[in-house]
């Protein structure tokens, strides 16, 4: 197995749809789970956290495969994924420097791992 590669990245959260996303994350759909997992994804997170009044998603994800590119271009031709985000996606509020761009997520920068 590849030695793994950690992503973390943030979005906002619209607060009067927090309760659907949470619901949404406690029972995901079992394709969902197995498309990450066969696209080399593990250890996959989402943390929620408020500032100022503002919920924010936190997450984090390990990849251990050898084409990154290619893992994510079947996460997004997967249809299973495409209706799974036409419920997430509108539940969040992406931050100014991912939106430019045209994604939901910003990518934030590692300054710390211990093994």
């Amino acid at each position: 197995m590849n030695t793994p590669i950690r992503f973390a990245s943030v979005t906002g959260l619209l607060p009067e749809k927090a309760a659907y996303y949470r619901d949404l994350h406690a029972n995901p759909w079992p394709r969902i789970i197995d498309r990450l997992k066969k696209s080399n994804i593990q250890n996959y997170s989402i943390f929620v956290h408020e500032i100022n009044g503002q919920p924010f998603l936190f997450s984090y994800l390990e990849y251990v495969g050898s084409n990154w590119e290619d893992d994510q271009r079947k996460i997004a031709e997967d249809p299973e994924t495409r209706r799974w985000w036409k419920e997430t996606d509108p539940c969040q509020k992406p931050l100014p420097e991912a939106d430019s761009t045209g994604k939901i997520w910003a990518d934030m920068e590692e300054v710390f791992h211990m093994d």
